[in-house]
Formats: structure tokens, sequence, C-alpha cells
């Protein structure tokens, strides 16, 4: 008699809006069970775990600042504890500030979007690669980390600062799957370029989409879940000889 398959886990950072949320429902209608985090709106986290239970997954939501370490730990062992071993961290939470050159920019600014975007990444994965590496005692999986085109594009006179942050997101995904290749963990990253969510609003234009969509070479921004259905694949087993890759998702822009 064949021994049970586990069930699939998949810890999504910012998992109650946009990308992170696009990505939930995916997860859950694909099979996934699925732990939303998020940081202030219970409401829109439980609308999603709703969704996703509906759709026959096991799901919860988690409170957490990524940037702070031990929400971090907490949000990992609560997880584990109430779905059972992760297999799958989509390293997507993150912040964005309203537009600014850069010599406007205070410390207090720079110092949020780094411990967010950047600390809280690295905390993050390393509380994922504690958990899967065959080295420890895991069964391997998968990170998927949300960087940007804003990496390679600078996003001078807007958010440089976030720009930075992503740059850096790119290079600890290259770093860390050569790290873990041999340990059963696939490492990869996508580059959404314009992409339709309400993370627009928090710069102070909400239609930026709508404003720059010229510039994209297929003439439109994209959606959540077309970003989903990337960082679904880079999930799964079929992207299994895939690590290390940084995927643009950004119209050929």
């Amino acid at each position: 008699m064949s021994e049970p398959t586990l069930p699939q886990v998949m810890l999504i950072t910012g998992g109650s809006r946009g990308i992170g949320a696009a990505t939930a429902l995916k997860a859950a209608a694909s099979g996934w069970d699925v732990c939303v985090n998020y940081t202030a709106n219970t409401v829109a986290a439980d609308d999603i775990v709703a969704q996703c239970r509906a759709a026959g997954a096991s799901a919860m939501a988690v409170r957490a600042d990524v940037a702070v370490e031990s929400d971090v730990i907490e949000l990992f062992e609560e997880t584990e504890a109430e779905l059972g071993p992760l297999t799958c961290l989509v390293n997507n939470a993150g912040i964005l500030h309203p537009m600014s050159r850069v010599e406007d920019m205070s410390i207090e600014r720079l110092r949020e979007v780094m411990d967010v975007n950047v600390l809280g990444a690295f905390m993050c994965a390393r509380e994922a690669v504690r958990r899967m590496s065959t080295l420890n005692g895991g069964a391997g999986g998968t990170i998927v980390n949300v960087s940007s085109a804003a990496s390679y594009l600078g996003s001078p006179n807007e958010f440089v600062d976030y720009a930075a942050t992503k740059g850096a997101m790119d290079t600890l995904t290259i770093g860390l799957a050569k790290e873990v290749a041999n340990e059963s963990i696939r490492v990869n990253a996508v580059r959404p370029g314009l992409i339709d969510t309400d993370i627009h609003a928090s710069s102070g234009v909400p239609d930026r989409v709508d404003q720059l969509a010229h510039n994209v070479p297929m003439q439109r921004g994209g959606t959540a879940d077309e970003v989903a259905d990337l960082i679904l694949y880079l999930a799964s087993d079929a992207s299994s000889y895939v690590t290390g890759s940084l995927i643009n998702v950004s119209g050929g822009r």
C-alpha cells in the first residue's frame, strides 16, 4: 500500500489583496492548503480564507508584520501547527510610499521600506529554509519571491527606494537558489510590471496603470491573476528543473 500523500501547504505573505490574494485563490482551486498572512485588514483576509475554503482547501489567516522577527517566527509556527509541513513560501509582502525623488526621502521612509521589503523577505526565506531543507530533516519545497520590474527599470522620480528593495529581492533569489539547490528547495522570482492592483493607490496615483499603459509594448497593464498563474507554475512540479530564475511578467517592458 502506498503512503498517503501529504497536503501541499502554501504560505503567502501579504495575501489579503492584489497578487497575494489572487495567488491564494488559485492555489486553493489547485489543491493547495493556504495560509493568508496580512498586517491590518482582517476583513479582507477572512474573505480570502472563506473563498479558499469554499474551493475545498484548508485555509487560515494569520496577522503578522514581516518586519518583526517574532511575528515572522510565530507566523510559520502557526501555519505548520494548523496546516502541516510547509511546502511553498510565496514571499509577496511589500510596501510602497507616495512618489518622491530620492533627495526628498526621509530616513523613516527608507527604513520602513527596507525593513518590510528586504529584511522581511530575508526572514521569511530563512524560516522556510529551516523547515524545508533536507539538511534539517525537511522534505524540500519551493520559494517564490515577488520582485518587480522596478528592479531593472529603477523607477526614477517615483520609487527608487522600492526599486532598490526589489533589486535586493532578485539577488536573494539567485544566491539562495544556489545555496539550497542540493537540499530539495527551489527558489525563483517573478518580476511583475504594471499590474492593476490597489498598491497604486498607496503611491497616490490610483489610475497609474491607465496612465502608463502606453509605455508597455503590449499596450495594457497586467492582472493579478496573470502573475498568480506564473507563481503557481513555479510552486509546482511542472517547474521541477527551474531554480534561480527571475521571470518578468511585464508585457514586454
